[in-house]
């Protein structure tokens, strides 16, 4: 039986000089991070992508010697790799896609920005805001929201993809929208656009 080194230890070693420790611990959580990010994004070369952008945030970290060990390695390593998929959405959502054709017309990709700057500006506040907020939901609830709001999906999809039933996806997007509204309430939070 193999000897399971606990991450705590890794970090501290890693912290103190020792790069194999940091081996270890990518090796232990791959499949786990990977598989998260995968059933978030549905793509291997973008999963790929945030696997190592969130690794290199968590080497970035540990080298400045910021990170606090609490016992929370892999849930920390996993909330990074969360706000990598939602960067990666908000910005793959805000380029204009179109596919190049005879009939290209370049007035389909065109608008006058102007009119719409100061509603932009306020939707990404509110958007940003939002997803503070969703950062404070358990990861089952955030999970679910985010595939739901963020990605369009079905909760046949989301049931599927978590290997949940759907009626345990439903309950939890319930959970996650009645949780929203009491962090909004008990803060006084005013999200309008």
């Amino acid at each position: 039986m193999k000897l399971q080194i606990e991450d705590s230890v890794l970090v501290r070693d890693y912290m103190n000089g020792d790069e194999r420790a940091l081996e270890l611990l990518i090796r232990k959580h791959n499949q786990r991070i990977s598989s998260f990010i995968y059933s978030k994004i549905g793509d291997r070369n973008i999963t790929e992508d945030i696997f190592q952008d969130t690794f290199i945030k968590v080497i970035r970290t540990l080298k400045k010697g910021t990170y606090s060990e609490e016992g929370k390695f892999l849930p920390w390593v996993m909330r990074i790799a969360h706000n990598l998929i939602i960067d990666h959405f908000r910005k793959s959502r805000r380029l204009p896609k179109f596919e190049g054709s005879d009939d290209y017309n370049i007035f389909s990709v065109l608008g006058d920005e102007k009119l719409n700057a100061e509603k932009q500006i306020i939707k990404d506040q509110i958007d940003s805001d939002l997803l503070v907020l969703i950062e404070q939901l358990p990861v089952d609830q955030q999970e679910v929201l985010t595939m739901r709001m963020y990605k369009d999906m079905s909760f046949k999809e989301i049931s599927e993809n978590t290997g949940v039933s759907i009626n345990t996806a439903l309950g939890r997007m319930r959970y996650a929208l009645i949780n929203l509204r009491k962090i909004i309430e008990t803060h006084n939070i005013v999200l309008t656009n």
